[in-house]
């Protein structure tokens, strides 16, 4: 299961709507190879299921993960922080043993 904050229900949903995009869009995450620590996030808006996609819904927010992203990201939450110090999205991984300085950047 993926999971989604309030803040990061609050902040996809104004996103959405400034982009004037409908009810069929989601959230697409994944995982590449890169960054300092070795594994990265990626996250975009998508309209087109793929073949193996592993579907989600969590506090009103479709999210959609392919297959391999989806055993480093089983149990994860997205978050999202605003302000002056804010990180902007940002994902809290109960599988990941470490992660850089930045944020960006995990292992498992």
């Amino acid at each position: 299961m993926l999971f989604v904050a309030n803040s990061a229900k609050d902040k996809i949903q104004e996103i959405l709507t400034q982009q004037k995009l409908d009810e069929a869009y989601f959230i697409r995450v994944s995982v590449t190879s890169g960054g300092c620590s070795g594994l990265t996030y990626k996250m975009d808006f998508d309209n087109e299921s793929q073949p193996n996609d592993q579907i989600f819904e969590d506090n009103g927010v479709k999210v959609v993960t392919d297959l391999r992203s989806f055993l480093y990201l089983c149990n994860t939450t997205l978050e999202f922080s605003g302000g002056l110090n804010g990180k902007g999205f940002y994902f809290n991984n109960p599988n990941a043993t470490r992660s850089c300085g930045c944020g960006e950047s995990f292992a498992v």
